[in-house]
């Protein structure tokens, strides 16, 4: 059904509050824009306009901030999105090309150098790392807790799981700086205090819940049917897991996989808290022990103290995560997609 369907469809009431409301969340806007002394009165107007709404016709009020709900999300995130390129703009026009492949130096505030290599190479080592770690231990907890654990497991271990993604991010780069950081370094002798292998491993486990807990829903959406055909097919337990139910679940894993990637690449303050801050390549570019940055490192960092073309290439380092997170989050909605359609039977 298309939009003007639906809208053409409303109900002459429900025009009324939808018009009346959208009419001053678009002054409210505009005032806090232009004339942001006049954003509190007409905040005031739609708040007692809702209310009001909400106490005549409830049904058509709830229906219209419903409506505003979903199209402010849309809204913020393309705020969002202008306002990181228009603030990235000047260090793109002022390094070009180099800003994403240039040599050394690769930063340097005091010629007004930048070049975001050594924190995407950063990005992408500690990424694949915490991947390693990450998808085969999360695969893995899904499977056990789906298709293995007895109930009273299952209510013991996928709680304990979930209550992992509640630890703030500081706490677990706390734990690696000060634990894995020093094991590293008295027992394999590190030069370093900070390296890309604790980084990963430790965004790793903050990981690990997003994987479980995706991976675990797709196992347990494959239809009981197909598990019960190949059991009496004379399939085992661990078979038909190997040989069914992973196989039908692959895209919701794959999808799992990827929100997984994706919390990898922003993870900030784990990274911040144990990488120093090395705007440098590490020294041999394979050196997974090496000390380098990431680019949210560099923007947690950095950003108290930038200015001018500096605080541009901040903001430049933000669009390129933006963009790789984005593109992440695409590709699990689109496999996941692929699933339905795929367990459902329409393809």
């Amino acid at each position: 059904m298309s939009v003007a369907t639906r809208l053409g469809g409303l109900d002459t009431r429900t025009s009324v509050i939808g018009g009346v409301g959208t009419a001053l969340v678009a002054a409210a806007i505009l005032s806090f824009l232009v004339a942001p002394a006049l954003t509190w009165p007409i905040a005031v107007a739609f708040a007692a306009f809702v209310v009001v709404s909400y106490l005549v016709a409830e049904g058509s009020t709830a229906r219209f901030l419903l409506f505003l709900t979903t199209t402010s999300t849309v809204l913020i995130l393309g705020f969002i999105t202008v306002y990181l390129v228009i603030n990235a703009l000047p260090v793109a026009r002022e390094m070009g090309l180099y800003l994403l492949v240039g040599s050394d130096p690769f930063w340097n505030t005091g010629t007004n150098v930048y070049s975001l290599v050594p924190m995407m190479w950063g990005t992408l080592v500690t990424t694949v790392i915490a991947t390693l770690v990450a998808a085969p231990l999360g695969v893995a907890g899904a499977v056990f807790i789906s298709e293995i654990a007895p109930a009273w497991a299952r209510e013991i271990v996928k709680p304990a799981v979930e209550m992992l993604a509640g630890i703030p991010s500081i706490v677990y780069g706390f734990i690696g700086f000060t634990l894995i950081n020093q094991f590293m370094q008295q027992e394999l002798s590190l030069p370093t205090f900070g390296s890309l292998f604790v980084t990963g491993l430790v965004i790793g486990v903050m990981a690990l819940p997003t994987v479980v807990s995706v991976a675990e829903d797709a196992i347990a959406s494959v239809p009981d049917p197909m598990r019960d055909g190949a059991q009496a097919l004379g399939a085992t337990d661990w078979q038909t897991t190997t040989s069914v139910t992973l196989p039908a679940a692959f895209s919701g894993i794959s999808a799992a996989v990827l929100l997984g990637v994706g919390r990898a690449v922003g993870e900030t303050m784990a990274a911040t808290v144990i990488l120093g801050n090395v705007t440098n390549l590490p020294d041999p570019l394979m050196d997974v022990f090496g000390n380098t940055i990431t680019l949210t490192s560099l923007i947690a960092s950095q950003y108290g103290a930038a200015s001018g073309l500096q605080f541009s290439a901040l903001f430049a380092a933000g669009v390129v995560l933006f963009v790789t997170v984005m593109g992440f989050s695409i590709g699990s909605q689109l496999i996941e997609r692929r699933m339905r359609r795929t367990l459902g039977g329409d393809s």
